[in-house]
């Protein structure tokens, strides 16, 4: 048999649960849920105008459920895959302080850092589609150390220094439609 063949089914059996992560020589280990909602609008609902361009394009509240023990900080990414020219990133947020259960409308914990998003601002950017329904992912990561991150930081960079230090991941999407 073909060695592609061998691989493709360690892997399945690891998946199945069949076989320890330790045989394919990488940590395979589930990552735990987080828990992030809005007030402001339900899973896969519509984000209130309020919170767009089309209204005063601040950011909502979320509230934050319980984080793994070992969290020293919480990371937040938002972003609309459906831009026409490629994922738009709306808001990079890093080092909410690990106790956050809240993050208030139009602002942030003292100690957090806000990077750049796809307008080259350190800011939260409201949902502004060209056109039709896109979704907007609000995706929360509890991490196990304070991230060292410059204001020029963008998603990618956040992406980068996360590498190897979540422990938990959660997403909220809410959808948005111009008027």
């Amino acid at each position: 048999m073909k060695p592609w063949f061998y691989l493709l089914m360690l892997v399945l059996m690891q998946l199945a649960g069949l076989l320890p992560a330790e045989v394919l020589g990488k940590d395979t280990a589930r990552m735990e849920k987080l828990n992030i909602t809005s007030p402001a609008f339900a899973a896969g609902g519509a984000i209130p105008a309020r919170y767009t361009c089309d209204g005063e394009g601040i950011s909502p509240q979320l509230a934050i459920g319980t984080i793994p023990s070992g969290t020293k900080s919480l990371a937040l990414i938002m972003d609309d895959p459906d831009a026409p020219m490629g994922t738009w990133v709306h808001w990079v947020v890093w080092n909410l302080p690990a106790q956050t259960r809240e993050i208030q409308e139009n602002s942030l914990p003292a100690g957090a850092s806000q990077g750049k998003n796809s307008w080259s601002r350190n800011s939260y950017g409201g949902p502004c589609p060209p056109s039709g329904t896109h979704r907007y992912f609000f995706k929360l990561y509890a991490l196990d150390r304070v991230l060292n991150l410059g204001a020029s930081a963008d998603k990618s960079n956040l992406e980068r220094a996360m590498e190897g230090h979540t422990l938990a991941r959660g997403e909220l999407m809410g959808t948005y439609r111009r008027r």
